[in-house]
């Protein structure tokens, strides 16, 4: 099992490597793409990604240097015509740079690498929400060789994906993935800051009225009132506590740790940080405790015990206890 980190910047490449990270991926927003669409968007993110191509070439050869694959993502869930012709152009670089493989959601432009850019290997990204085993028989004939899965397919399910997918890899979210919908069913809109920022946050005040615009019963209000607070501590708690971190920089919110024991034993391939927007100092914090989970799994240590390790990690059982921060819960609760 492989640990799999993001970066935005170059300098970032040698210092994740040394934490741990055995895999490396990355955007990019050529300068050409931003004058032909008026847009940065290349693939989700308008942060957190390299600038122009060169950096790209200097980031493949970094992560070689120090034995580590790159990725490129372009993961939109879908692209206009125009744009799936300069993705492919952009590949077809990418591919002649050396770099290792691409991350695609949309399956007409990975239709269209596996047929016009020969020998380029394309992963699917978790936006396309691959969830079983039939999908990924797919997305194989369509020339994937790696499945991002979402983060709301169990524990067991991806056992059973990892049992049939024969020579292809399985990946799954571990860290910091922490919006509250599940990627391929994200349809939110990212404001700014200053406007709101993601709608998903939800940060309006409710206001109830019974039919004809008449008051509720003050017992039915003071219930959706009390609803309301657990939403609101539920979306805090989903993202990552107020997007802080701990005082020693272990980043808070929703992850995977508890479960890597049963992930490496199914036979993942990867366990997947999330990201790219982030720190370097959070990012190499996250690697970090990724690291030491997945090192203790692979040693063969106790699953009980590796979980244990997992919570204490971040010093907050309490928040663990709330049973917000779990992608696979199931674990927690103590199921196979």
């Amino acid at each position: 099992m492989r640990v799999t980190a993001p970066i935005s910047r170059l300098e970032e490449i040698e210092t994740l490597a040394a934490a741990g990270a055995d895999e490396i991926y990355c955007g990019v927003v050529p300068d050409e793409w931003i004058a032909r669409f008026n847009s940065g968007a290349v693939n989700r993110r308008l942060f957190g990604n390299l600038r122009g191509l060169e950096a790209l070439r200097d980031a493949i050869d970094r992560a070689h240097r120090h034995g580590r694959s790159l990725f490129l993502v372009l993961n939109a869930p879908h692209y206009g015509a125009a744009h799936q012709r300069a993705l492919l152009d952009l590949a077809q670089r990418f591919r002649d740079f050396g770099g290792d493989a691409v991350i695609v959601a949309d399956a007409g432009l990975i239709a269209e690498l596996h047929e016009r850019v020969e020998g380029l290997r394309v992963h699917l990204s978790s936006v396309a929400g691959c969830r079983n085993s039939a999908a990924v028989e797919f997305y194989r004939d369509l020339g994937v060789r790696r499945v991002i899965l979402p983060r709301d397919v169990t524990v067991g399910e991806i056992a059973a994906i990892c049992a049939n997918a024969h020579d292809l890899e399985i990946e799954a979210f571990v860290l910091n993935d922490g919006c509250v919908f599940e990627e391929g069913l994200c349809h939110s809109i990212h404001l700014p800051a200053k406007l709101g920022g993601p709608i998903c946050l939800d940060r309006r005040t409710p206001r109830y009225v019974g039919r004809h615009g008449r008051g509720i019963p003050e017992r039915l209000g003071a219930e959706l009132d009390a609803n309301d607070a657990d939403y609101r501590d539920w979306l805090w708690y989903r993202f990552g506590c107020g997007f802080a971190t701990t005082a020693k920089g272990h980043p808070y919110g929703p992850c995977g740790l508890c479960a890597v024991p049963q992930l490496a034993a199914a036979g993942l391939a990867s366990v997947k940080i999330a990201g790219r927007e982030r720190s370097t100092a959070q990012k190499v914090a996250s690697v970090r405790m990724v690291r030491a989970v997945v090192d203790r799994a692979l040693r063969g240590e106790d699953r009980e015990a590796v979980r244990r390790f997992a919570v204490s990690i971040r010093g907050v059982e309490e928040r663990c206890r709330t049973g917000y921060m779990c992608y696979y819960p199931e674990v927690r609760a103590g199921v196979p």
